[in-house]
């Protein structure tokens, strides 16, 4: 006997696919719908510009000009008159105290770490120093006062670290 023909349709794609995919097609539009509402931007609104209210004052259609004021008429005298200049007085030193200087560089982090547990912070300078090679120092400071110097090597001393006091003029601005 012959088998009946049995009607198998085949779809493409799940339920669970559709209804996620019409989600969030129906999702993006209320989103899109929502944030037009709440900004007040209405593509759909005409372009025309509102008819001015009568409460409201017009402003007139030509700014007035603005007052022009000459620097030297100003001046008591009405003469011109020279910026007096002061004296070039020359900056103060930075003064610093240095604890080592050291061809290895985990030296260095070495010892400022071990500044460091003592509560200074304390800086490496690298610098090329000629016939010496690459060296890195380990600075404290700037100090703003010898007193506050003395302070420190006290503390340092104390806790068997030598230092040394640095000097650093700071570089002076040539003038044209």
């Amino acid at each position: 006997m012959a088998k009946p023909a049995s009607r198998s349709s085949k779809r493409s794609g799940s339920p669970v696919f559709t209804g996620v995919l019409i989600g969030l097609t129906v999702g993006a539009l209320l989103a899109v719908g929502v944030a037009l509402w709440a900004t007040g931007n209405n593509p759909f609104r005409s372009a025309k510009p509102a008819a001015p209210s009568a409460s409201l004052p017009v402003a007139p259609a030509t700014p007035e000009p603005a007052p022009s004021f000459d620097f030297y008429k100003v001046l008591p005298g009405g003469e011109p008159v020279e910026p007096p200049t002061a004296p070039a007085a020359k900056p103060a030193p930075r003064l610093y105290l240095q604890a080592g200087a050291f061809i290895n560089p985990n030296d260095a982090d070495n010892l400022k770490a071990q500044l460091a547990m003592l509560g200074l912070e304390a800086a490496i300078q690298t610098a090329d120093v000629p016939g010496k090679g690459v060296l890195h120092r380990v600075r404290i400071g700037p100090f703003a006062s010898a007193h506050d110097v003395e302070q420190i090597r006290t503390r340092l001393t104390q806790n068997h670290i030598a230092v040394t006091l640095v000097r650093e003029e700071p570089i002076s601005q040539e003038r044209y």
